[in-house]
């Protein structure tokens, strides 16, 4: 099957049904793809807090209300089965990886939807910038960072970041491009020498795959909305559900939408 001009619809329900269990880089091309942070309603008010407080990593696409499991920029979705996998995390402990969350649901989760990284992807692709975990079919590298976030009641804890590989001409270009998408994390927060921001080892992610850095290229650093899983092992709120790394919700909304230019 060719994922990439599938509608989010078609995708969503193939993950539903158990026929997509993998990372969703370059699915559903021109579709926005969300990370995912559920909470209990006791814990939500101080988690929209932390999201204001830390834009580039946690910027909302959408809040569902209490026990609602259909977003409004997915029509007909429901937020329990149409991930390909869920981290399920309770007092800041990962338990376990599950392929939907019917057996944990409670009636007054929260869910937020996280602006995802994957989504200036195609802009890139068409601007002759390549992407080298789609090009190697991995997931792609996350990093915890020695940069803080802003706390918010109880939570605070390190940035995530991802990674993209690139000659130097196109890191410029790149900082172009996702600058117009603010909603989706927007321009890199760092270029270049990993250390700088706590990163020992590149070749060693935190969450993803390792991919190839080839010579003449440099790591170039997005925030990324894995940051609330980062979070939550530091701040262990009672139970937070999140996405698989690299594992999205895919909206029915267009990338387009989210470019200010």
């Amino acid at each position: 099957m060719n994922y990439e001009t599938m509608t989010a619809q078609q995708i969503r329900q193939l993950i539903r049904d158990g026929q997509i269990t993998g990372p969703t880089a370059g699915m559903a091309k021109g579709f926005t793809q969300a990370n995912l942070a559920i909470l209990r309603k006791e814990d939500a008010f101080d988690f929209l807090l932390f999201c204001q407080r830390n834009p580039k990593s946690c910027p909302l696409v959408d809040v569902l209300e209490p026990g609602q499991i259909e977003s409004l920029i997915a029509p007909g979705s429901d937020i329990r089965t149409d991930i390909p996998n869920y981290r399920i995390y309770k007092d800041g402990e990962y338990v376990e990886e599950v392929a939907n969350i019917l057996d944990y649901w409670e009636d007054d989760f929260v869910c937020f939807l996280i602006g995802c990284s994957f989504t200036f992807e195609t802009p890139l692709q068409e601007s002759g910038i390549p992407i080298r975990h789609i090009e190697e079919g991995c997931n792609v590298p996350m990093y915890k960072t020695s940069v803080a976030t802003t706390s918010a009641g109880k939570f605070h804890g390190p940035l995530v970041v991802s990674m993209r590989p690139m000659k130097h001409a196109d890191a410029i270009r790149a900082v172009q491009i996702t600058s117009r998408f603010p909603g989706v994390h927007g321009a890199p927060v760092h270029i270049g020498d990993p250390s700088q921001i706590g990163i020992k080892d590149v070749h060693k992610p935190d969450f993803g795959d390792a991919v190839t850095i080839k010579e003449g290229e440099v790591p170039v650093f997005w925030a990324c909305g894995v940051t609330p899983q980062a979070v939550a092992m530091q701040s262990k709120p009672s139970i937070m559900i999140t996405h698989a790394p690299g594992h999205m919700f895919i909206s029915d909304l267009k990338d387009v939408h989210l470019s200010v230019l």
